[in-house]
């Protein structure tokens, strides 16, 4: 019974560490919207691959957190970023310069 109990912990625990390493993930994409009233910005993902990498797909929309100014921040620039929460509410983290095409 303790070997099974101490499995299932540890499977927890890696379950719970592996989400959260995934949602800090650096991305890539295209700000195509800045909304500095509602502190929000929308970003178009990057495709990775090459079939339909050039396909315009849909941006995804964020909060922007705090410590994170949008001053700088234009419809068409290329950004690597960090996002943390869930579909219904992400928050970017993290904003940088990228050129275009980088992954």
């Amino acid at each position: 019974m303790g070997l099974v109990r101490i499995f299932s912990v540890g499977a927890a625990a890696f379950v719970a560490v592996s989400s959260a390493a995934f949602a800090q993930q650096a991305h890539t994409g295209t700000i195509t919207e800045v909304n500095r009233l509602n502190n929000t910005i929308a970003i178009r993902p990057t495709q990775n691959g090459t079939v339909g990498a050039n396909a315009n797909g849909a941006s995804e929309q964020f909060k922007v957190g705090s410590g994170v100014a949008l001053d700088s921040w234009h419809a068409g620039d290329h950004v690597s970023y960090s996002a943390s929460g869930d579909d219904s509410a992400k928050t970017i983290t993290k904003i940088d310069r990228s050129k275009p095409g980088a992954q």
